[in-house]
């Protein structure tokens, strides 16, 4: 089964309401069986515009990774991310 990712690019708009969020998102993506591949880091960008923070999540499958972003416990913190940045999500099916 092809796994799931979760790629997000965004600019962080409010450091201090962004750090609760990452207080609480860990939890969140590990009982969803996922882990992080890449969680934020120095970036260069070779073509093209992005936000400067990106982050990269793998789950065992893309339904698992549906399944965390719809689950209660993210949907909760989901504002504390959305008020403290801008930018995209998107689910991937990988190989």
């Amino acid at each position: 089964m092809p796994a799931g990712y979760v790629i997000g690019q965004m600019q962080i708009t409010d450091r201090a309401a962004y750090d609760r969020y990452r207080a609480e998102v860990m939890a969140t993506v590990e009982a969803h069986g996922g882990e992080f591949l890449v969680r934020g880091g120095p970036q260069e960008v070779i073509e093209g515009d992005a936000p400067p923070r990106s982050v990269i999540l793998r789950f065992p499958s893309v339904e698992a990774a549906e399944n965390w972003y719809n689950s209660p416990a993210y949907q909760k913190i989901v504002p504390l991310r959305q008020g403290a940045s801008t930018g995209a999500l998107t689910i991937v099916e990988g190989v």
